[in-house]
């Protein structure tokens, strides 16, 4: 495979590492069925023995594609699979990045077939992971397994198994930053905007969650007797949430960052159909659609805690509590906005009534990519080649700690966001599946960005 690893960048190399992938994806659809089976469930009070069974055929496939294999233990941790590939001499360094633990499935209802029983259809599987993330690690072992273990990059594999949910793994890079330094940093975590589009994910907001709690009474009054002067606690409650955002939609909380979206913007009709939004009903907000989903803040109210409707009785309600759910701008630190919507909340009086708000969980910060290097250079040119169209780029509303703090750890390296995932995919949904023709089209855009960039790389040099 050296003489594949040299022409890699060339149009016969080209042609020949997709020959090669396109003879390995029978083995690699094997792999990936097998490792879908296993229901990998990272969410508190699901069992921890799937989680190891998946790092150890994680680990295994791995050391099958040539490459030595060790496993990182951390506490509170799933086992991460780690590797290295030494590349040829002058060579830059790719550290690949995935997870391999799962969503749980949900209403198993909704699912046509069991989400732990993967099925192969019309060159589509079906199952709980195989987009989120479970392709993305068979996208990064058959860049691998096309060059028989030996890329023309060093290589660099970390397979974590607790992305779902969040570790200390999260922050790793912040503590130990030689464990991940590398020229570029693919993160096998996002994909594309829809099947066939070429896809680079260069921004990903922070995260960040609130409760907020009205108490007015020391128990629900009758509502005759009493209501019209007893201080009501799910009014106040929504009076506050209703501050939240302005009479068009748009968040009105001061300082939360917001700036012009200057990438490749979203469809409205594609945003309506992808989010199931029916026409006649109007989209939240003004602006850019990637200015609301991806370069300014989102409150979004995730629970509610009041009586239901069904048997409530008349009576003016005592306790009322709400879960927030705060998106932020790629480059905002989200514990800093989440302390600028606790003061928010915490300055109403909705009819005199304190509330109490407090930060829930911790903060993720989101992230912005330096798109200017020669690994974008040479990501751009291998998705061209591999989807035979002009890559796109764009933004993703949700967070990926690990990224963030990768970002702040490494800010010399290159860090790009692409996969065998599609809007389309239905991640965290019932009936998620993954698109074979797409999985097949990753594996190559990854194998030709080694010989792209490792190319470039020597070229800059010589220059």
């Amino acid at each position: 495979m050296a003489e594949l690893a040299d022409r890699g960048g060339t149009a016969q190399g080209r042609a020949e590492l997709a020959d090669r992938v396109a003879a390995l994806m029978p083995e690699l659809e094997a792999e990936l069925m097998r490792l879908a089976a296993i229901p990998s469930i990272s969410a508190p009070g699901y069992p921890r023995e799937p989680l190891q069974e998946a790092h150890d055929a994680v680990a295994e496939a791995f050391r099958a594609a040539g490459v030595e294999v060790e496993t990182l233990e951390l506490p509170d941790t799933a086992p991460i699979v780690t590797a290295e590939v030494q590349g040829p001499p002058g060579a830059p360094t790719v550290l690949l990045y995935a997870h391999y633990d799962v969503q749980p499935p949900g209403d198993e209802a909704a699912w046509r077939t069991p989400p732990f029983e993967p099925r192969l259809s019309d060159g589509t599987i079906y199952g709980r992971g195989v987009a989120d993330d479970k392709a993305n690690v068979i996208m990064h072992l058959g860049a691998l397994r096309a060059f028989d273990g030996r890329p023309p990059v060093g290589v660099k594999v970390v397979i974590e198994g607790q992305e779902e949910v969040g570790s200390p793994f999260d922050e790793l890079p912040l503590r130990d930053p030689d464990r991940f330094r590398a020229d570029a940093i693919v993160v096998g975590d996002a994909g594309n905007a829809r099947p066939g589009l070429p896809t680079l994910t260069v921004a990903a907001r922070g995260v960040a969650d609130v409760v907020i709690e009205a108490s007015t009474l020391d128990a629900p009054a009758h509502s005759g007797d009493f209501g019209g002067a007893a201080p009501d606690a799910l009014l106040a409650l929504v009076h506050a949430l209703a501050s939240l955002h302005d009479e068009r939609g748009d968040v009105a909380v001061r300082g939360l960052r917001r700036e012009p979206w200057t990438g490749d913007d979203l469809d409205e009709a594609e945003f309506r159909e992808l989010a199931g939004v029916p026409d006649g009903v109007p989209l939240m907000g003004s602006g850019s659609l990637g200015e609301r989903v991806w370069s300014g803040p989102a409150i979004t109210v995730t629970g509610l805690d009041a009586p239901p409707v069904e048997g409530s009785p008349s009576a003016v309600v005592a306790h009322a509590r709400a879960r927030l759910n705060l998106r932020v701008h790629p480059g905002q630190d989200a514990s800093l906005a989440r302390a600028l919507v606790l003061e928010h909340l915490r300055r109403l009086r909705p009819f005199g009534v304190a509330l109490r708000a407090r930060a829930d969980g911790d903060a993720g910060n989101g992230f912005e990519a330096d798109t200017r290097g020669l690994a974008y250079d040479a990501a751009r040119a291998a998705l061209r080649s591999a989807w035979g169209s002009e890559p796109i780029e764009r933004a993703i509303g949700g967070a990926i700690p690990f990224v963030s703090a990768l970002s702040k750890a490494l800010p010399a390296s290159e860090i790009l966001l692409f996969g065998a995932q599609d809007a389309r995919c239905g991640m965290h949904a019932p009936n998620e599946r993954v698109l074979l023709d797409e999985l097949e089209r990753a594996i190559v855009a990854e194998a030709e960005f080694f010989a792209q960039y490792a190319a470039r790389k020597e070229g800059h040099s010589n220059g």
